[in-house]
């Protein structure tokens, strides 16, 4: 059974965040984002816009392509 792609790339970043020792605050001031947004990403229950995960990925310093690597 293949993972709900929301819930695949909240845990990506949810690992990427703790990779760097960011906290959901820390990561949200980043992206200029609010905290409890980053919070449902990371469970799974927002469906994240294009230019949200263009956000991610340069506070987290990847290519946004790598943020979807596990979503298959």
């Amino acid at each position: 059974m293949n993972k709900d792609p929301r819930r695949a790339f909240g845990e990506t970043i949810r690992k990427l965040r703790t990779q760097v020792g960011w906290s959901q605050e820390e990561l949200a001031a980043a992206c200029s984002l609010h905290r409890t947004y980053v919070g449902g990403v990371e469970r799974g229950e927002r469906n994240v816009s294009l230019l949200n995960i263009v956000e991610f990925a340069r506070a987290l310093r990847v290519k946004p392509a790598m943020l979807l690597e596990n979503i298959i």
